[in-house]
């Protein structure tokens, strides 16, 4: 069993940057592939980003060039900086893991956090 703990979350203005984290404990994250998804009222929770083992990173196009997922396998962590934000960004935000090779597909992520709130103002 995998916990995921997110944290960061919080109100920002347009234009401005918040970096999430994500704790896990239970097991190591390093065989994992680790994502970000955010869930904005009324609409699904869909993929933001994400990073494989060896450190290859994939991002929705929303985000591309304003967001960057890393991992510190050693300290069991994962981060989503979150530059220039816009107001379509506010979001629940999920961390989550996959055993799976499927980088964007939600199905294939066994473990999630609890979520963190995310809100940007205009």
């Amino acid at each position: 069993q995998v916990q995921l703990v997110e944290s960061g979350g919080g109100l920002v203005q347009a234009g401005g940057s918040l970096r999430l984290s994500c704790a896990a404990s239970g097991r190591t994250l390093s065989s994992y592939i680790m994502g970000w998804f955010r869930q904005a009222p009324g609409k699904e929770r869909e993929f933001v980003a994400g990073i494989r083992s060896s450190g290859n990173t994939y991002y929705a196009d929303s985000v591309k060039g304003r967001f960057t997922i890393s991992r510190d396998n050693a300290k069991n962590m994962v981060y989503l900086q979150m530059n220039s934000l816009k107001p379509d960004d506010t979001a629940d935000y999920y961390c989550a893991a996959s055993g799976s090779n499927y980088v964007w597909l939600q199905s294939t992520y066994a473990y999630w956090g609890q979520g963190t709130q995310v809100t940007v103002s205009s």
